[in-house]
């Protein structure tokens, strides 16, 4: 096993401490760049301490100490006011996605007993819909908010700057959005958070000269914990960004270090480089220039030499960009290793809401591109029950480890056993300490004669496939072979399909290159876990709010396809 050393990192025993500690440290650099009416705008660790205080301050002073606060809205300064100030000291944050519909917002204000929302432009007409014992603020008020705030603590009121917080009590309620519908309420303390942030920043480097576009949204907690938490404890600046169509341009404008990021944005980025290498002539030339580069030794003076070759493509990036860490899914080894090829390090991790997110990731000096990632420092990940092909159960021990779910005690019960917290994710662990994970525990298709196909590994190999944008895969029944049919639902890729064919491609071409596609894929796996048939659908599969595809209900298409 590889030898690797951790970064230091202060430590620090809840989120107002880290806050109070990097304010005084990094009191005039900037905290957050945000764009408005076509200026960027830069927040100093100073203001933001100052507004956080202020918004605290007066939120006490309205009552809601001790209360649940809903925010939600676009990534924005309102927005990681609201929440810090929250959390240091007022209540409970409540991170809600701004695209729930109105029902599902007035079931989780419900269910929270929030007294407050907090919320975005885009929201107004659902947060107007919550019956009247929920306070509501728009982000547009917050101004105003600390105004009064500032005031008060002028006048001497050090109501919420003495606050005690309690780091083993829940201070963040998050509600996932799952892939099954059902959502669960996962209780986050200040401790959880704390040991996540200090852990992954012992094996990522993060410093004050660093920019992070923050692209993700923020109710999710992995952008939360690692692009916007992690960066505050870092001194980085969090630039947020204008939306996914301009992430291009703004990463022009702000010139990031550090951009999180799901694998479709990766997968999407990736072709795209390739799409425009090849309108241009140029892919040949480009192979010939990686094939040179690969041979320079040593891996940083490698990348250094790439940066310096492809820098008319790293311009398109910002010509700073660092690193890219992709969570949420895994992420196809070829995008990883054909970035790399361009001097764009991007690498991935594993985690969960449950673990304030991160369980593994991969260092930025020591990765494997097929593997979800090593265990952090000081938390301990192992495999429980495993099986003769060498996978078993994930499972974690940790602080970061939730306290559990909201309201579902014997839920909690059924993944908190023996002080270890069950993932319900199925992997192995190579001999260098690398996780690889094979898939939920809860998607395996069982054959008659006990073989496990874990969907997500053809899933994964589909989708190598320029053809196939979406894949899910799925066991039918087949009542003559009392035995389940691996079944692959396909979403074809359009605008490859119009580049090969042109605009008016056939249905009977659609199937043909699907059909290549799967007769590729089950030419690489036993027989056992060959795609019996595969059904194209004609749009893109539901998602979750972290973009995940919904499963739910999905066998159905299979079974009428």
């Amino acid at each position: 096993m590889a030898s690797y050393r951790n970064y230091e990192v202060p430590e620090y025993g809840t989120l107002k401490e880290m806050l109070a500690a990097s304010t005084e440290r990094f009191a005039d650099r900037p905290a957050f760049k945000e764009k408005a009416d076509g200026t960027w705008r830069e927040v100093t660790y100073r203001e933001y301490g100052e507004d956080v205080n202020a918004l605290g301050t007066e939120l006490l002073a309205r009552g809601f100490g001790g209360k649940r606060i809903i925010v939600t809205g676009l990534n924005s300064y309102a927005w990681v006011v609201t929440y810090m100030a929250v959390i240091c000291g007022v209540g409970v944050i409540v991170p809600v996605d701004k695209e729930i519909p109105a029902e599902e917002l007035a079931n989780i204000a419900r269910v929270s007993e929030a007294a407050l929302v907090v919320y975005g432009p885009k929201s107004a007409e659902k947060a107007e819909t919550l019956p009247p014992e929920v306070a509501r603020y728009s982000f547009a008020k917050l101004s105003e908010l600390i105004r009064a705030g500032k005031r008060r603590i002028a006048e001497g009121d050090r109501s919420y700057l003495d606050a005690a917080v309690d780091p083993d009590e829940m201070s963040a309620l998050i509600f996932t959005s799952g892939t099954t519908g059902v959502s669960k309420g996962v209780m986050l303390s200040h401790r959880n958070l704390c040991f996540d942030i200090r852990e992954v920043r012992q094996m990522l480097y993060c410093g004050p000269k660093d920019v992070c576009l923050s692209v993700l949204p923020l109710h999710h907690v992995y952008e939360c914990t690692c692009g916007f938490l992690s960066q505050i404890w870092s001194g980085s600046s969090v630039a947020f960004s204008e939306g996914v169509r301009y992430i291009s341009r703004n990463m022009q404008e702000v010139h990031p270090t550090i951009v999180l990021c799901v694998p479709l944005l990766l997968e999407t980025l990736y072709r795209k480089l390739w799409l425009n290498i090849r309108k241009n002539g140029l892919e040949g030339k480009v192979k010939a220039m990686i094939k040179a580069t690969n041979a320079v030794p040593g891996e940083r003076a490698r990348m250094l030499a790439k940066k310096s070759v492809f820098r008319a493509i790293h311009k398109n990036f910002g010509g700073k960009l660092r690193i890219m860490v992709s969570g949420g899914a895994a992420v196809d080894p070829q995008i990883l290793r054909g970035l790399r090829d361009l001097g764009i390090l991007a690498i991935q991790g594993y985690g969960l809401t449950e673990c304030a997110p991160i369980a593994a990731v991969n260092r930025d000096t020591y990765y494997n591109d097929g593997a979800a990632g090593l265990s952090t420092p000081n938390m301990l990940l192992d495999i429980y029950d495993v099986q003769d092909d060498g996978t078993g159960e994930i499972r974690v021990r940790g602080d970061n480890v939730m306290l559990g779910y909201y309201g579902m005690p014997e839920l909690t019960a059924e993944v908190k056993r023996d002080g270890w917290f069950y993932t319900g994710d199925l992997g192995y662990l190579d001999a260098d300490g690398f996780l690889h994970i094979t898939g939920r525990k809860k998607n395996v298709i069982v054959t008659a004669n006990g073989k496990n196909v874990f969907p997500e590994e053809l899933e994964t190999y589909l989708c190598r496939s320029p053809f196939i944008s979406e894949a899910v895969v799925v066991g039918v029944p087949n009542e003559k072979k009392k035995d389940l049919d691996v079944v692959a639902l396909l979403y074809p890729d359009a605008l490859h399909l119009a580049e090969v064919y042109g605009k008016e491609y056939t249905s009977e071409q659609i199937r043909a290159e699907l059909s290549r596609a799967v007769e590729e894929v089950n030419g690489l796996v036993q027989s056992y876990k060959r795609i019996i048939r595969f059904v194209p659908v004609s749009v893109e599969f539901p998602k979750n709010a972290s973009h995940k595809i919904k499963r739910a209900g999905l066998e159905k298409l299979a079974v009428e396809g």
